[in-house]
């Protein structure tokens, strides 16, 4: 017994104390789209949304509303596969002056814009940043945005699952500017409900659209204080099934791969 217990102390000494976790009502995660096909006023748009939604009265109350009254957040931005990247760690949020911290050093960072579009690495990549977030939480939701179908990466149904049965919330901003059809050869034209059928999933998942620009710091704002509330909107007005218009390259929107086949043809074409 004797030497159990010797070696049990051992055991523990080797790998040294435990890490208390801070708790918090909400870990999120921001994964903000920044993939070539957002022009530059789109992304300013963006960036200005998050950075007035994180300053504003209403979502300050949000969080103080809240059972312990403080989230922790990190923003995330991503392109294809592999091009993630930290913009603002994981942060404890209990305030104004705190809220107001992290919009002033999100508002600092310089834009950038990378190739490629990869939803399922994104997903992948955030949901295993609350590995080492330091805080524990009733709720852990991945906020994406993106303004274009997965055509990068694994498939984009495998790496929804697999962040759902870890008992995460995935909640997206399909982003839906262009206007016309087809505006872009990668463009789909019923990215809400590529977003719908593919992307979001777990308990309470949502999804808030953009329309135009106009409605960026809106839509951003009400997603924000949705999330922090733990309230979902009203069941949206959609078809249970797709209804896809003709993409005029022969590809039926309503595939989970038809990013993946719309870059396939390009890259065919291109040859």
């Amino acid at each position: 017994m004797l030497r159990l217990l010797s070696a049990a102390l051992a055991l523990i000494l080797l790998c040294g104390p435990v890490r208390a976790q801070t708790p918090v009502d909400l870990q999120l995660v921001l994964a903000v789209d920044i993939s070539r096909s957002m022009d530059q006023d789109e992304q300013s748009l963006q960036r200005a949304g998050y950075v007035a939604a994180l300053r504003d009265p209403e979502v300050i109350a949000a969080i103080q509303g809240g059972p312990l009254g403080r989230i922790a957040i990190t923003y995330v931005e991503w392109a294809g596969q592999g091009l993630q990247t930290v913009l603002v760690p994981w942060t404890l949020i209990d305030g104004a002056d705190s809220a107001g911290a992290v919009a002033d050093a999100l508002a600092a960072q310089p834009l950038q814009r990378l190739r490629r579009t990869s939803i399922s690495n994104a997903l992948t990549f955030s949901a295993a940043h609350f590995e080492t977030s330091g805080f524990e939480s009733p709720r852990r939701v991945i906020d994406i945005s993106g303004d274009g179908p997965n055509n990068q990466g694994f498939n984009v149904t495998d790496a929804r699952d697999a962040v759902i049965d870890q008992g995460i919330t995935i909640n997206g901003l399909p982003i839906m500017l262009k206007t016309g059809y087809p505006s872009g050869f990668f463009d789909v034209q019923n990215l809400d409900l590529y977003y719908e059928d593919c992307v979001i999933g777990g308990f309470g998942a949502f999804l808030v659209t953009v329309q135009d620009a106009g409605e960026f710091a809106a839509a951003i704002h009400r997603k924000l204080i949705l999330e922090i509330a733990g309230r979902t909107p009203p069941p949206r007005a959609i078809p249970a099934q797709w209804s896809p218009a003709p993409s005029g390259q022969g590809f039926d929107d309503s595939d989970c791969q038809i990013g993946e086949k719309l870059w396939d043809s390009w890259m065919r074409g291109s040859e």
